[in-house]
């Protein structure tokens, strides 16, 4: 899905080709496949106007225009990666390379995006038709399967596991320390809210209201997490989030504070509509699942991590340090410290 998410940035089918194959490996990767061809499609059309903004202003290039448009190929996409600077986002400007005004909200920008899509929807048509046919393709692989789930479909019902959203805010946020919880970024955010206080005092709020009721009816304790003791997550679940009746609802403002600092960050270097889109897919792909797997975090984190600013060489080597300290141990508890279940022969060992 890595390497999908790469050649979406470029012209070609290799797209498709990665996230087709992606899909026989795990079913909800359809998803990313969906996030990725949106967003392109949103990409494709603002350059297709950028480029007759270009050609109506100058019927014959000036060095300016030529400036303007070598800049723009020299991008790698509209919503891609580039060569970033340390302690700098992706883009200073906005990551949407075609658009030539700033929107002063969400709607408006909404509005403008779907207006381009619909002047140039014969383009977008014929351009992202091969995504259309694996979807298409995927819808049969459901009917025929009678899911989405492929092996034990009794131990994987989908569920609402509103929860579960949460975990990945906080998850994803520690795992990307140096970004989120250190002073300077403490001090941002609370700078960011007093500068839009209604708007910040309001969505935190409505967040803590639907942290509530996500933690309090739809924290879901799958079997799998509460017999298996082989898995990191049953002690998490047990000594952490089960530890006291009242722990899970202590968690909440670091879950808001987890995904208000995510949201933030995203903010500076995509437009609004990626970042709503990013959350909407992370839902998407979390929610239905009724267990805790760290493994389902994997992917949004790399996209979220490829979409951050870049950190300090020191930070940076910390992080890298702090991910060797947990792999060393995860080997060391695998290896060295088995163990043995009363009610079935074999050795036992911990794992993620």
């Amino acid at each position: 899905i890595s390497l999908a998410y790469l050649a979406s940035l470029f012209p070609g089918a290799w797209a498709i080709k990665f996230g087709a194959l992606s899909i026989l490996f795990r079913q909800t990767n359809v998803i990313w496949m969906i996030f990725f061809a949106a967003n392109g499609a949103i990409a494709y059309v603002q350059d297709l106007s950028l480029s007759d903004c270009l050609s109506d202003e100058n019927s014959e290039p000036t060095d300016k225009s030529r400036t303007e448009v070598s800049d723009r190929d020299s991008k790698v996409s509209a919503l891609g990666l580039r060569r970033r600077r340390t302690n700098h986002p992706i883009s200073e400007r906005g990551v949407v390379s075609g658009s030539t005004k700033s929107h002063t909200s969400f709607t408006e920008e909404l509005f403008d995006i779907g207006f381009k899509i619909w002047n140039s929807k014969c383009k977008v048509l014929i351009t992202f038709a091969p995504f259309a046919i694996v979807l298409v393709a995927f819808g049969a692989f459901i009917i025929w399967n009678g899911g989405i789930v492929l092996g034990a479909k009794e131990a994987h019902v989908v569920s609402p596991h509103f929860a579960q959203l949460l975990y990945f805010g906080l998850v994803s946020a520690t795992a990307l320390l140096p970004w989120h919880f250190t002073p300077g970024r403490v001090s941002d955010l609370f700078h960011w809210c007093r500068k839009n206080k209604t708007f910040s005092s309001l969505a935190m709020l409505i967040a803590l209201g639907l942290s509530f009721v996500a933690v309090h009816l739809f924290s879901i304790a799958h079997p799998y997490l509460l017999a298996d003791n082989r898995h990191y997550t049953f002690y998490i679940w047990r000594k952490v989030i089960q530890a006291r009746w009242m722990m899970k609802y202590i968690l909440i403002p670091l879950y808001v504070y987890s995904w208000f600092s995510v949201i933030n960050i995203l903010g500076k270097s995509q437009p609004r509509v990626w970042v709503v889109s990013f959350v909407f897919s992370v839902a998407l792909v979390l929610v239905p699942a009724p267990l805790v797997e760290f493994r389902y975090y994997t992917i949004p984190l790399v996209i979220l991590v490829l979409n951050s600013p870049v950190i300090g060489n020191g930070k940076l080597l910390a992080l890298g340090s702090a991910y060797a300290a947990v792999d060393l141990f995860t080997l060391a508890m695998f290896l060295f410290r088995p163990f043995h279940w009363g009610h079935e022969p074999g050795t036992q060992r911990f794992m993620w």
